[in-house]
């Protein structure tokens, strides 16, 4: 039996063309985690549901190998005082540089709406889990940051000071201990389950990090969900593009007729669809490569 399962195993790598296939990004899963996220309830930054998200999102990393960080402050709000975690992920290269992914599992408070954020906030939390177990494993030229931010929402009204808590924390805090320099690229994450999957052209990113991302995804088969249209989006990537960081920020503002879900009692997991985790998934996997090899090319082309 032993050498039997060898020799299939052989012949899978050699019909690979020599080598093993990374792994997928599984799209049910990733909704089944998400699912799972959102049964929380609502989760605003400092509530007790929060709290017991984070436990979670701890245990589920726990089998992957990789070296986890949180990063607990206290956040200046204009209600209160709050607690905040970031929760960061580490899978170990050897180049010394870093790519970073990033999403926020924070919930915007809603008094007297149940809003449990299926999409915005609960999407991104559970792709990050299972993008975490795509990645977990593989060898690595680079480090890979997974990144999970409290505080994106804002606590009052959305203002440069009252929204994006945990990645202006983050930011600041990776540009004191140099973390910040290594960064290769970022690209942060946000609203990317809905059904209707249509991702913007965020102005407000870097333009050749989106060029290779929306090239990335037009070879793949999935231009259709990568649109030409462009807007200027506010989140959790700006800190890090305003420090200097090539950063991508992906979302889809169309959620639901005239973005009708969005921050409403709508925005709940039947509108959400394991495919679109799934292309997202497979294109940011495709680029993370493509970023790798990139590396690689600069590091030849140096020693020339």
């Amino acid at each position: 039996m032993h050498r039997k399962k060898a020799i299939v195993t052989l012949a899978m790598c050699l019909a690979a063309g020599g080598i093993l296939r990374a792994r997928e990004f599984n799209g049910p899963d990733a909704l089944a985690i998400t699912r799972k996220v959102v049964a929380f309830g609502p989760r605003p930054s400092g509530s007790e549901a929060i709290k017991k998200l984070q436990i979670y999102i701890l245990a589920q990393l726990k089998p992957f190998g990789c070296q986890v960080t949180q990063d607990d402050f206290t956040a200046s709000t204009p209600l209160r005082q709050t607690p905040m975690k970031n929760i960061i992920a580490r899978f170990s290269g050897r180049s010394g540089k870093a790519i970073v992914i990033t999403g926020h599992y924070d919930t915007k408070s809603m008094p007297g709406t149940y809003f449990v954020g299926a999409n915005d906030g609960g999407a991104s939390a559970g792709f990050l889990l299972e993008f975490a177990k795509a990645i977990a494993g593989e060898p690595r030229r680079d480090d890979v940051y997974l990144v999970w931010f409290d505080g994106e929402e804002a606590i009052a009204q959305w203002s440069d000071y009252d929204s994006l808590y945990g990645s202006r924390h983050l930011a600041e805090k990776w540009a004191g201990d140099g973390t910040l320099e290594r960064i290769r690229a970022l690209i942060n994450v946000d609203l990317i389950g809905d059904r209707k999957l249509d991702i913007l052209q965020d102005m407000n990113s870097s333009s050749p990090l989106r060029e290779l991302v929306w090239s990335t995804a037009e070879r793949l088969g999935f231009g259709s969900h990568f649109l030409k249209n462009a807007s200027a989006i506010e989140d959790d990537h700006l800190p890090f593009l305003h420090r200097g960081v090539k950063a991508l920020d992906l979302i889809d503002l169309d959620y639901g007729p005239a973005n009708s879900y969005w921050h409403t009692d709508k925005d709940t997991i039947d509108k959400l669809s394991a495919e679109s985790f799934r292309i997202v998934g497979k294109v940011l996997l495709e680029s993370l490569k493509s970023l790798e090899h990139e590396d690689a090319d600069d590091g030849r082309n140096h020693r020339r």
